[in-house]
C-alpha cells in the first residue's frame, strides 16, 4: 500500500556487508557554501545596497521582520545561486549559512516574531511574491503589496554601475544592441504570438558593453525588433556622456536594427554605429566584380575565400541619405555568402575588412550573455500575470548576472575561471559543501576538504580583499 509520508532514512545499495543509508538529518550543512563569494563581491560594489535605494517600502517599521534589502539579496543570490523558483524559498528558509550571506543577525531564526516562524531566518515565498506584484499605486494604506519600486532608477542604476567598475574614463566604448525572445506559457500581461520564432513571447531588449550589462527592458512582441531602441540609445548616451563627456561611443548591432532614424540620431549626436545590412539586389549588384573575384580565387585554393570592399549606397525610399556600406564577397564550398553592413565610420578607422571582421563580428559575443543570463540566471522566468512584475523578475535576473559577472571581472582575474561562464561558476564555486557551526562569538564555516577549484576560491577572495568595502 502506498503512503504519502517521506521515510526518515533511505537505503542504499550496500557495499559489501555494510548497508548505505542516508537522511537529511545533517544539521547546518549548506550546499551553497560559495554564497559567501556572492556576498563579499556584492559588499565590496555596494550592488544590493544601490539597488534597495530604487524602492520605497511603505511598510510599518515596526512589523517588518525583513527589510527591502535582505528581500533584494534573497531573490538575487538566489537566482545566482540556481534557485529560479519562489517556491524554492520556503526551504531555502532554514539554511543558516544562506542567511548569513544575506546579512541575517539572526541566521538560525531563533528569535522570529511568531512560534510557527522559529528556526525560519529568511522570508516565505509568499514574502517574496508580494515584493513583486506591488502596483504602481500602492502606498501606506494598502493592505499586503507595499514595496514599490522605480523603474527609472533600476534603469539608471544599471548604468551607474558599468560606469562605477572603470577607473577612468575610457577613449572609446562599444554598445552593442540586440533583441532576443522570451517564451511564454500562460496568459501574461502582453501575450502575442511571434512569427519568427513561432510561438507566444515577450521580445526583450539588451545593451551590453563587453560583458557589462546596461539596459533590459521587457518588451511585448507584437512590434519591430529595433523599435524604442534610439530613445533608449538617447538615454543610455547622454547618462554616459555626463559622467564622461569626451568618450568616444559605437554603437553595433545586426541588420534588425538598420533603421533611418536610429541611424539619423547617432549621426547628429556625434554617435558612431556599424550596424548589418540586409542584402538585396542593388547590394549585390554593386558587390558582383568582388563576388566573381571570390569565386575564382575559391576555384584556385579550394577554400573559403572573401574579398572586401566599401561604396556609398542609398536606399531607394526608406533613408534619408547615402551612407556608406561595407560589402563582404565570400564564396564557401556550397557558394557564395555576401555579406554587408552599413557605418558611419571615417574610413581611416579600419580597412573594411577589419571593419567587418574584427569590429561587427564581435558583437557575436553578445549573444554568450544572453545566453548566460536566460539559461545560467533564469531571465526568462517571467510568469507573473502583469509586464510590471514580469520586468522586475527580469531586473533581478540583471542584478545576479552584474554581481557574479563583477566577481568574475574582478575576483576571478588570473585563475583558471577568469572566463567561466555564470553556470560554471556556480557549479564550481558556489555549490560547496559546507558546515556551519555558531557561537557568541563567531560564524565558523567548514568547507568540503575535497573541493577540486580551493585553490580558484582562495584566489578569488584575495582578489576581492584587494578593493575597499562599499556596504
Amino acid at each position: 500500500m502506498n503512503t504519502e509520508c517521506t521515510p526518515s532514512q533511505m537505503e542504499f545499495k550496500g557495499l559489501g556487508r555494510r548497508k548505505v543509508v542516508a537522511a537529511f538529518d545533517g544539521g547546518h550543512i549548506s550546499s551553497d557554501g560559495g554564497a559567501l563569494l556572492l556576498r563579499e563581491t556584492d559588499l565590496r560594489f555596494g550592488i544590493t545596497r544601490q539597488l534597495a535605494a530604487c524602492f520605497t517600502d511603505y511598510r510599518d517599521p515596526d512589523l517588518v521582520e525583513h527589510s527591502v534589502l535582505e528581500l533584494l539579496r534573497q531573490r538575487i543570490y538566489g537566482i545566482a545561486l540556481g534557485y529560479e523558483d519562489l517556491n524554492d524559498h520556503d526551504d531555502l528558509m532554514r539554511d543558516p549559512l544562506f542567511a548569513l550571506a544575506l546579512g541575517k543577525t539572526d541566521p538560525e531564526g531563533k528569535k522570529r516574531r511568531r512560534k510557527g516562524d522559529e528556526g525560519k531566518a529568511l522570508a516565505s515565498s509568499s514574502t517574496l511574491n508580494r515584493l513583486e506584484l506591488t502596483p504602481t499605486d500602492a502606498s501606506a494604506k494598502s493592505r499586503y503589496k507595499k514595496v514599490l519600486y522605480h523603474p527609472e532608477r533600476l534603469e539608471a542604476l544599471l548604468v551607474d554601475l558599468f560606469v562605477d567598475s572603470f577607473k577612468k574614463a575610457p577613449k572609446e566604448i562599444i554598445l552593442d544592441f540586440d533583441a532576443t525572445d522570451d517564451p511564454i506559457h500562460g496568459n501574461q500581461e502582453g501575450r502575442f504570438f511571434h512569427g519568427y520564432y513561432k510561438c507566444y513571447c515577450y521580445l526583450p531588449l539588451y545593451v551590453t558593453c563587453g560583458d557589462q550589462l546596461l539596459a533590459a527592458k521587457l518588451r511585448t512582441s507584437n512590434r519591430d525588433g529595433a523599435d524604442g531602441s534610439t530613445e533608449l540609445l538617447t538615454y543610455l548616451v547622454q547618462r554616459i556622456r555626463k559622467r564622461w563627456p569626451e568618450v568616444k561611443i559605437i554603437v553595433r548591432a545586426d541588420a534588425g536594427f538598420a533603421r533611418d532614424g536610429f541611424f539619423d540620431w547617432c549621426e547628429t549626436h556625434d554617435v558612431y554605429y556599424v550596424v548589418g545590412l540586409a542584402k538585396n539586389q542593388r547590394l549585390l549588384k554593386k558587390l558582383g566584380k568582388e563576388l566573381e573575384e571570390a569565386r575564382a580565387l575559391h576555384a584556385q585554393s579550394g577554400q573559403a575565400e572573401r574579398v572586401f570592399t566599401h561604396f556609398i549606397y542609398r536606399t531607394q525610399k526608406s533613408w534619408t541619405r547615402a551612407r556608406r556600406v561595407i560589402g563582404k564577397a565570400e564564396h564557401l564550398d556550397k557558394g557564395a555568402n555576401p555579406r554587408f553592413i552599413v557605418t558611419n565610420l571615417p574610413e581611416d578607422y579600419a580597412t573594411p575588412k577589419a571593419l567587418y571582421e574584427n569590429i561587427y563580428c564581435a558583437r557575436g559575443d553578445m549573444e554568450n550573455r544572453i545566453k548566460e543570463q536566460q539559461l545560467d540566471l533564469f531571465a526568462d522566468r517571467t510568469s507573473s500575470h502583469t509586464m510590471r512584475a514580469n520586468q522586475l523578475r527580469l531586473w533581478f535576473s540583471s542584478f545576479a548576472y552584474v554581481i557574479v559577472n563583477a566577481m568574475r571581472r574582478v575576483a576571478l582575474k588570473g585563475t583558471r575561471m577568469a572566463k567561466a561562464t555564470c553556470g560554471s561558476i556556480r557549479l564550481k564555486l558556489f555549490k560547496i559543501g559546507a558546515q556551519v557551526k555558531i557561537s557568541t562569538r563567531r560564524f565558523l564555516i567548514h568547507f568540503s576538504s575535497a573541493c577540486p577549484y580551493q585553490d580558484v576560491f582562495q584566489q578569488a577572495w584575495q582578489n576581492l580583499h584587494a578593493y575597499p568595502l562599499r556596504c
